[in-house]
């Protein structure tokens, strides 16, 4: 009798330990077999942008390795948020991605009832690149920070910002610089960089945050002044422009990110495939050396550094709107 009752025991025992093999077996086919389609990776920007030049570049590599389509398809509007959404709706397959910038960490505190959460709604895979603010003004300008505070100290409300429109991270770059400086300059927003970059340039505006990704160029032949990084290190393409900690305002950290991200609850397995692939694909030197060239840092991190790098994001310019009362409709 007794044997009989350990038989019942013994055979749930070797069910338990099948289905355990059963479902490690499931997790690494799933693993082993993706992609089994084309993969599709949502950019919430027009096409030609530092976004989408980072997507189309990243989606040749995958292409390469997989041996499926990856297409990138631009979805611009609301600030990005269609592309946000249509990837937090996808299925959780690995088969749609989305390679987001900063308004995805800005936007949930700017914009009333969205159809996603950037904590919540998307498994981050890896960040790609950094480009930081750089503060710029006319070359006939103030040589150094010090001075354009100065100025601006003396005259409160005379000198203005321009910015690639309201609510963005040129903009909050603005608007942090005032509160860490303890100045008062005018915003004035423009409807994209390019438009703000050509005002700046021709002395419409006294200064201007640009991202690295947009103003090297112009730095590097004199069209612009920069005055300082608003980074925590000093960019490897322009070594003698120094950080705003170092001249006198810490905290003054804007950066323009972008980074790849799928939809919750995508497999951990698939997850960590793309992330290896990815990072392989950023250290190869034709994607490394163009990204560079653009005035981009090469990042690459794992899933769990991004997590925690959009954490901050989030938290930091969370509390900046919060300060300023900004809502956009």
């Amino acid at each position: 009798m007794k044997m009989m009752k350990k038989i019942p025991a013994l055979m749930a025992s070797l069910c338990l330990g099948f289905g355990g093999v059963s479902s490690l077996a499931q997790a690494q086919g799933s693993a082993n077999g993706y992609p089994s389609a084309p993969i599709k990776i949502i950019v919430g920007f027009s096409a030609g942008g530092p976004t989408d030049l980072a997507a189309r570049m990243v989606a040749a590599k995958l292409q390469i390795v997989f041996g499926q389509p990856v297409l990138v398809e631009n979805r611009p509007g609301a600030g990005s948020n269609l592309a946000s959404e249509i990837v937090a709706r996808a299925a959780p397959d690995g088969l749609t991605l989305l390679m987001a910038a900063a308004p995805l960490s800005i936007n949930g505190y700017l914009y009333k009832d969205l159809k996603f959460d950037a904590m919540r709604s998307f498994e981050p895979i890896s960040q790609v690149m950094s480009a930081p603010c750089i503060l710029a003004v006319p070359p006939n300008s103030a040589k150094t920070l010090a001075e354009l505070m100065t100025m601006a100290r003396k005259e409160p409300g005379k000198l203005s910002f321009s910015s690639s429109g309201a609510g963005g991270s040129q903009h909050l770059a603005g608007e942090l610089l005032q509160q860490k400086a303890g100045v008062k300059l005018i915003h004035i927003p423009y409807k994209g960089a390019s438009p703000a970059l050509n005002d700046l340039m021709g002395g419409q505006v006294s200064m201007g945050f640009m991202t690295s990704l947009s103003a090297v160029p112009y730095f590097k032949d004199g069209r612009l002044r920069a005055l300082a990084v608003a980074s925590a290190k000093r960019l490897p393409q322009l070594p003698d422009v120094p950080t705003m900690a170092e001249v006198g305002l810490p905290g003054v950290e804007i950066d323009s990110w972008s980074g790849l991200l799928a939809p919750a609850k995508t497999p951990p397995e698939i997850v960590d495939k793309l992330q290896r692939e990815i990072a392989k694909a950023l250290a190869a030197p034709d994607v490394n050396d163009r990204l560079m060239a653009q005035g981009a840092v090469v990042v690459g991190s794992t899933p769990a550094e991004f997590r925690a790098y959009l954490a901050h994001e989030s938290s930091s310019y969370g509390a900046l709107i919060k300060s300023l009362n900004l809502r956009l409709n």
